[in-house]
């Protein structure tokens, strides 16, 4: 419009100059210009312009294009960023919460009693150190003592996960193990984890691996007796063998003791 009120006809810009300023444009603003008509879609697609985006971005994709010359490269370049976002999306946080449970550990030899220790779930949450993981010390207050025996024997040790008021339990760890029951020693055992409901894994394999260190103290000159000092007890990845971080332990223990109602 002319400052006298006339309309003054405009001119679309030449066909040159719009591919030189496309050349410029991020992936976003292509995107949204491509939208504009048919010939700034056809200007804005074209592979010479997505090509170099594809190949910065997710050059893994590239090679695809010469398996199939069909795939053009901003479909590409969409896959790839559709595909990223969704590997980079958080999991939504646990229903469950260390609060809501009881941990509860029973140490038997030879079907004898050794330590029973049950561990709220608050107390361990306000020793969690800076680095939040799903890995926990739980001391043995019980001042009951057993005989030092230094032949090995079959101990049974289990890690019961239980919602408080047992609405629910889920048995992170049943296994057996021949061991010397002496002062200083120092017991480990692992247990793999069944994958949840759902997950479609070959072999039955989840990935999660339970662990459980016990602890003894004690003299042989005092009388030969001993006791569990304490028992660590955590939950770890097999692939990195580093601990989960308390939520994904708490994501996991959901799938079989559900949320609290």
């Amino acid at each position: 419009m002319s400052p006298t009120g006339q309309h003054i006809p405009t001119n679309p810009p030449p066909w040159d100059v719009l591919v030189l300023v496309a050349h410029r444009l991020d992936p976003k603003t292509l995107a949204v210009a491509s939208c504009v008509c048919k010939s700034w879609a056809a200007s804005m697609s074209s592979d010479c312009l997505w090509e170099p985006i594809c190949s910065m971005h997710y050059p893994s994709l590239s090679s695809l294009h010469w398996a199939d010359p069909s795939v053009p490269f901003r479909r590409l370049f969409s896959m790839g960023f559709t595909a990223s976002k969704c590997r980079n999306r958080c999991p939504p946080p646990p229903h469950l919460s260390l609060d809501s449970l009881d941990f509860i550990i029973d140490i038997r030899a030879l079907r004898l009693p050794i330590a029973t220790v049950a561990k709220p779930g608050e107390e361990l949450k306000l020793e969690l150190g800076p680095n939040n993981l799903f890995q926990f010390d739980i001391e043995n207050t019980s001042p009951d003592h057993l005989s030092v025996w230094e032949v090995p024997c079959l101990v049974r040790v289990t890690w019961n996960v239980v919602i408080k008021g047992w609405g629910g339990v889920f048995t992170v760890m049943d296994c057996n193990a021949n061991v010397s029951l002496i002062p200083g020693a120092e017991w480990w055992f692992s247990e793999e984890l069944p994958p949840p409901a759902g997950w479609c894994v070959s072999g039955g394999v989840s990935g999660v691996v339970a662990d459980m260190k016990v602890v003894f103290c004690g003299q042989r000159e005092s009388e030969g007796k001993l006791r569990v000092e304490k028992a660590s007890v955590g939950m770890l990845s097999a692939l990195s063998w580093r601990y989960l971080s308390v939520d994904d332990g708490l994501r996991y223990l959901q799938n079989f003791l559900g949320s609290i109602e």
